[in-house]
């Protein structure tokens, strides 16, 4: 009976570190997959800012040069 009882209580521990590593590494995956998507969405958004600067330069050059056309002919 004694060693029923071992055996019961040495199972018992042996799946509780067993579920408590996989808790650990599906909440390290977690975290890691958190992290990328918002790295990922960051570079997204500094990626879309960087175009729409470029496109607000890119207008205000065309007509910097057409009002200079402009004043040139007239």
């Amino acid at each position: 009976m004694k060693n029923e009882a071992t055996l019961v209580a040495i199972v018992v521990v042996v799946v509780e570190v067993v579920v408590v590593e996989v808790v650990m590494v599906a909440v390290v995956v977690v975290v890691v997959v958190v992290v990328v998507v918002v790295v990922i969405v960051t570079v997204v958004i500094v990626a879309v800012v960087v175009v729409v600067v470029l496109v607000v330069v890119v207008v205000i050059l065309v007509v910097v040069v057409v009002t200079v056309v402009i004043v040139a002919v007239v």
